[in-house]
């Protein structure tokens, strides 16, 4: 009888801690669905489109790796061609302008006017900056010598790489976050294209140029010390508007060789959670325009161009009363789905 008996007890116990673990799993997958169609209840409205970014939403693959930049080869470093990254600029609004690539997966560039010089966010690639930002500008009528602020988002080339050209030209002061400044002296990047350390930026600051206020965020995720920005006046003839910029597309746990996060999990919350706390900051301020960081968050470049054909007094292809709160509302829910499928995972493991 004995002998029958133990394969009875170990199936009992193997049962007892199976099934819990299932339940989990199945409670954890519930939880990031919830997650996940409030995402895509956020993701499209016509005319503004972030269908992109719920990309973010996808879920996990058994083996995947976390996050991480993908490091360059080593070698000499190929400049594609002309024709995969230019686009002309544009007049956005009648202070705010579009000068940057064309590249879905790469920044956007924005030149804010003021009564006493320009303010650049974003500064695009080293090998971008001259045909984009500095002959873009005197396309626009502007002009480059007038650039007194570049705002870095992120320690990423693609971002950064322009600003050492305008900061060395122009005598442009360069903004980072202290934990991006340590990624650009860290990182595996050229020398030749990091920017001198210039002005450090903290949490609420506000950058003030003539008539415009820019207030800035540190909003890490993207890297370790992302910056977004809540930016007023944005003028249109005798309407103004409050503009919102959030810096990044995605959360790395690393990248060009230094460590962000400890792990894709630390990642994905604070990603999540600061895009959270970021779309609580606008809607305080009356964010109604939405300026995206790369220009496949919102098909940038397609409201760039319905701008050149919008009719006297038609409405705005950038002005949206919920643009920029849908737009964090889908990565904030794409994050908790993410952390809850992982959650689900754990407990199987």
């Amino acid at each position: 009888m004995k002998r029958y008996l133990a394969p009875l007890v170990c199936g009992v116990l193997l049962l007892a801690i199976v099934a819990p673990k299932k339940a989990n799993a199945q409670s954890a997958n519930g939880q990031a669905q919830t997650h996940v169609a409030a995402a895509k209840a956020a993701a499209y409205e016509p005319g503004q489109d972030f269908t992109n970014i719920f990309e973010l939403c996808a879920e996990p693959k058994p083996g995947r790796a976390a996050p991480a930049e993908a490091v360059a080869p080593a070698g000499p470093r190929k400049v594609p061609p002309r024709s995969q990254w230019y686009t002309e600029p544009g007049k956005v609004f009648d202070n705010v302008y579009y000068v940057g690539t064309a590249l879905g997966d790469n920044a956007t560039a924005w030149a804010i006017t003021t009564s006493e010089g320009i303010i650049l966010i974003d500064a695009t690639w080293d090998y971008s900056v001259e045909e984009l930002i500095v002959n873009g500008f005197k396309k626009l009528g502007l002009d480059p010598a007038q650039i007194k602020y570049v705002v870095v988002a992120v320690a990423k080339p693609q971002i950064f790489g322009g600003a050492r050209l305008l900061q060395d030209r122009y005598k442009a002061h360069v903004l980072l976050s202290e934990a991006d400044w340590n990624v650009i002296e860290k990182g595996n990047f050229s020398p030749d294209i990091k920017p001198k350390k210039d002005m450090i930026v903290t949490d609420g600051q506000k950058l003030t140029l003539g008539d415009v206020t820019v207030t800035l965020y540190v909003t890490p995720g993207n890297t370790p010390g992302t910056l977004s920005a809540i930016i007023s006046p944005i003028k249109d003839g005798n309407q103004r508007h409050v503009a919102a910029f959030y810096g990044g597309r995605a959360p790395f746990v690393s990248g060009d060789g230094v460590q962000y996060f400890p792990n894709e999990v630390a990642a994905m919350r604070t990603w999540g959670e600061q895009a959270k706390r970021f779309k609580e900051n606008a809607e305080k301020a009356g964010a109604d325009v939405f300026l995206a960081s790369h220009v496949g968050i919102d098909k940038t470049l397609d409201k760039v161009n319905a701008v050149k054909f919008r009719k006297p007094g038609g409405a705005h292809p950038f002005v949206s009363k919920t643009a920029v709160s849908r737009a964090q509302t889908v990565i904030y829910e794409c994050m908790q789905a993410q952390l809850a499928w992982r959650s689900g995972n754990s407990s199987n493991n």
